[in-house]
């Protein structure tokens, strides 16, 4: 296969992977979207939405972090070196401990509940606010087993490089936690008040079963078969756990962070909470579509040419992944910081979200678009060293990152007195600075990354910004002007023309100015088209 057909291929990957990705998120706005509606944003979502990030921290701690990069890593390369019964026999082993320590921590997270509340909100909230809290988070811990292990299928099906319906899972979930919570909240309490978010918690435990349970048909398609297994004293489980050791501590200097910004939130009253995850949710959309989909194929395709030592294949898949990410999250970027505060009011301005919560939104919205670059190349690199054995290096640099977190929110929000906006922009500073000194270190280590080439393409991305950006300020000034006070099917209208227009500007430019990637996504769409007719 020649360097343009695994071009080709990664491409497309990514393109399946980010439609499934698509879907989930939409899916996710629309869930977000129906909660804000039913209790704005304010004390009851607060609660909820803090009461679901103690089982969430965790999740991202162990299973769609640390666990599934390692297991992948592992799992590819002992398909490339041992097959594929080998690669089984060491996925029942993982599956069986994953399931047992995830009890175990799931029951201890009910347990202790009360103070893994006041430890995240700081003691700040009123005590019926933090009693509804506690209840919530006790209903939910169990999301955390399922989605573990739901992320443990998903590593399996991308080593086989079956990315499709692991992809789709996610939707499963929203899906799951939208029809079920929404029923079980109106049959607990028609008029949706604090008691009803219990069916919502409730609906979070159905959406993770399925999420789980829809993966089952795929896995079995591609010859697995689950049987217990508790003989942990395994060279693959031990390289697991080994390669899971440096990742968990450096995701746990993520989840610091996490706990730092939550606490600074909970401590500006009621509304923050809310406003920083709705708008973080948004930025997460084209981060999850784009960011998440190429680091999602381009990972087991390191990992394997790391096991072969094919360096100069590392090299370039990995500069390529990252040339892609920018091609696709700048003009994202630049579409959410200058249309905010349309696309909030689009999404969200219904029911009991107020025209003063769409602005406040939109003010952290801007902020967090600063990052977005960062995190989506993030996604890309940073497994990338788990997969030549650097695993220590993200470890490191994470908690470098705490510091500056913790300085830079107490500069911004108390010091400038921004508010929740500048808990929103020092998130973005930290995930650039950490990406720039992750991509310093990996091109230490390769001794070159097409710096040059990536740099050139990087301009030329800017500059088809340019028009994208035009036009995005003639649409606020000029057309959306009068936003808030158009009716909504209008004011739809006015920006789903708007987003389309610039992203026909933005990629028609890049093409004109031979963006190589732009050429790879057009030939995907040729080659789909020459085997439709």
């Amino acid at each position: 296969m020649t360097a343009a057909d695994d071009r080709r291929m990664s491409t497309r990957a990514t393109g399946v992977v980010g439609m499934a990705i698509l879907s989930s998120r939409v899916l996710g706005l629309i869930r977000e979207m129906v909660f804000a509606g039913l209790f704005g944003a304010g004390k009851y979502l607060d609660a909820f939405l803090m009461a679901f990030r103690l089982p969430n921290l965790l999740r991202d701690l162990f299973a769609e972090g640390a666990l599934s990069t390692a297991f992948i890593t592992t799992f590819s390369k002992k398909i490339a070196i041992e097959g594929d019964q080998s690669a089984w026999r060491l996925a029942n082993k993982i599956a069986t401990l994953t399931a047992v320590f995830m009890s175990a921590v799931t029951l201890l997270g009910i347990i202790f509940a009360p103070q893994l509340v006041d430890l995240l909100t700081w003691g700040s909230w009123s005590p019926d606010k933090t009693e509804l809290t506690i209840l919530l988070t006790r209903i939910m811990w169990p999301f955390m087993l399922l989605v573990s292990l739901a992320a443990l299928v998903m590593g399996m099906l991308n080593a086989k490089h079956v990315f499709g319906p692991p992809a789709m899972a996610s939707s499963y979930f929203n899906l799951g936690s939208i029809i079920g919570g929404v029923a079980i909240g109106w049959w607990l309490d028609p008029h949706f008040g604090p008691r009803s978010l219990v069916g919502l918690a409730i609906g979070t435990l159905i959406g993770g079963a399925w999420q789980l349970i829809g993966q089952f048909p795929s896995l079995w398609r591609v010859g697995y078969k689950y049987h217990a297994d508790f003989h942990w004293r395994d060279e693959g489980v031990r390289t697991v756990l080994t390669l899971m050791g440096p990742a968990v501590i450096a995701a746990s200097a993520v989840q610091v962070n996490v706990l730092i910004n939550s606490g600074f939130a909970a401590s500006l009253g009621n509304g923050p909470v809310s406003w920083l995850n709705i708008a973080f949710r948004l930025m997460q959309l084209p981060l999850g579509i784009f960011g998440v989909a190429i680091g999602t194929v381009t990972l087991p395709l390191v990992s394997k040419s790391a096991a072969v030592g094919n360096t100069d294949e590392f090299r370039t898949i990995l500069a390529r992944g990252m040339r892609l990410a920018f091609l696709l999250t700048i003009p994202s970027a630049i579409g959410l910081a200058m249309l905010a505060s349309p696309i909030i009011s689009v999404i969200y301005q219904h029911g009991r979200f107020t025209a003063e919560m769409t602005r406040q939104t939109a003010g952290a919205l801007q902020f967090y678009a600063i990052g977005l670059v960062s995190y989506a190349v993030l996604k890309v690199l940073t497994p990338a060293f788990y997969a030549i054995g650097k695993r220590n290096t993200p470890m490191v640099v994470s908690f470098l990152a705490i510091g500056a977190n913790l300085f830079l929110n107490w500069l911004f929000t108390f010091q400038l007195g921004w508010g929740h906006r500048g808990l929103a922009f020092s998130t973005s500073l930290v995930a650039t600075i950490n990406f720039l000194l992750l991509y310093a270190l990996m091109r230490s280590h390769t001794r070159r990354l097409e710096t040059r080439q990536t740099l050139i393409g990087l301009g030329k991305i800017c500059v088809a910004g340019v028009p994208l950006a035009l036009i995005c300020w003639v649409a606020n000034y000029w057309w959306l002007d009068g936003w808030a006070s158009l009716r909504f099917f209008p004011k739809l209208a006015a920006l789903l023309v708007t987003i389309v227009f610039a992203a026909i500007t933005f990629f028609g430019t890049a093409f004109f100015l031979r963006v190589s990637e732009v050429q790879d996504i057009i030939d995907v769409f040729r080659s789909k088209f020459r085997r439709a007719l």
